[in-house]
C-alpha cells in the first residue's frame, strides 16, 4: 500500500469549528436542516480519508504492528471501538485524517526499515569475503606471526558478520552466510596464480590488501547510502574503522617484506 501525504492541517478549519459550535450538549450533531446539509456535505469530502484508513487497517504491515501491542491497550482498543458510533461526524472525519496521517508516517518508518534490512544484507556479502580471505591466507602463511595475525582477522570479520546477521535476524530477513561472485572469482584466479608461480608471504599480503580495499568500499557505500540509523550505523561505524586500521596494518607489513 502507498498512502497519500494528507496530514491533519489538511482538514478543513471550518470541519473543526463545526465539531464546536453545532454538537449538542450529549455529543451528538444537530439534526436540524442546515447542520445534516452540512454535516452530509463533510462526510462526504472526507471519505477518501477514510477509505483509505479502512484500507491500512487491512494491512499486512499494520496487522504486524497490531500483534504487539500490549493486551491492556488492546483492551482500551475493543472499548473506543465500542463507542466509536457515538461520535459526532465532526469527530469521525477529523479521526479518520489523523488516521490516515498516522498510517503515511508508520508507511515510510516500514519503508526506511527495509532499506537499511537490504543496506546490511548487501555488506554481509563482502564480509563474509573477509572471512575467506583471511582464513585462506591463514592456511597458505607459512609465517607464525602473519598466520596469528590473519587468524584474528578471521574471528574479528566473525563478530562482524554476527553483529549484522542479528540486526537480520531482528528484522526478520534470515541471516546472509553468502560471498559475492567477485571474491570467489578472484580466490579461484589466485588459486591457478599459485599453483603456476608458488606463493610467497609478499603474495598473500598483496591479496589481503586487495581484498580490504573491497571491504572499505563497501563499508563506506553502505554509510554513505543514508539507510542506516540508531545502533547498526553505530556498529558499522565501528567495523568501518576497525577495516581502515587492518588496512593500514596490512601496509605496514607490506612494506617490512620488501
Amino acid at each position: 500500500m502507498d498512502p497519500t501525504t494528507t496530514s491533519p492541517e489538511a482538514t478543513p478549519t471550518s470541519a473543526i469549528n463545526d465539531g464546536n459550535d453545532n454538537a449538542t450538549p450529549n455529543g451528538t450533531a444537530d439534526t436540524n436542516a442546515s447542520g445534516g446539509s452540512a454535516a452530509g456535505d463533510l462526510l462526504a469530502k472526507a471519505q477518501p480519508l477514510l477509505d483509505k484508513a479502512q484500507q491500512w487497517l487491512k494491512d499486512g504491515n499494520a496487522k504486524e504492528l497490531l500483534n504487539k501491542v500490549p493486551a491492556s491497550l488492546k483492551n482500551v482498543g475493543t472499548s473506543a471501538t465500542t463507542g466509536f458510533n457515538k461520535l459526532s461526524t465532526t469527530q469521525k472525519v477529523v479521526g479518520g485524517a489523523l488516521l490516515v496521517a498516522g498510517a503515511t508516517y508508520l508507511a515510510r518508518r516500514g519503508k526506511g526499515k527495509r532499506a537499511q534490512a537490504t543496506t546490511v544484507n548487501e555488506l554481509l556479502y563482502f564480509v563474509n569475503d573477509r572471512i575467506e580471505g583471511y582464513r585462506r591466507a591463514a592456511d597458505e602463511s607459512q609465517d607464525g606471526q602473519h598466520r596469528s595475525f590473519y587468524l584474528q582477522l578471521v574471528s574479528q570479520s566473525q563478530q562482524f558478520a554476527n553483529q549484522l546477521n542479528a540486526y537480520l535476524d531482528q528484522e526478520g530477513r534470515g541471516r546472509q552466510n553468502s560471498t559475492t561472485l567477485k571474491g570467489k572469482l578472484y580466490r579461484a584466479f589466485m588459486d591457478a596464480k599459485a599453483a603456476v608461480t608458488g606463493r610467497d608471504e609478499k603474495s598473500i599480503i598483496g591479496s589481503n590488501i586487495y581484498g580490504e580495499e573491497w571491504a572499505i568500499k563497501a563499508y563506506e557505500d553502505a554509510l554513505d547510502s543514508n539507510t542506516l540509523t540508531g545502533p547498526i550505523r553505530r556498529a558499522v561505524e565501528h567495523q568501518f574503522a576497525q577495516s581502515k586500521k587492518t588496512y593500514n596494518d596490512l601496509k605496514r607489513m607490506d612494506t617490512g617484506n620488501r
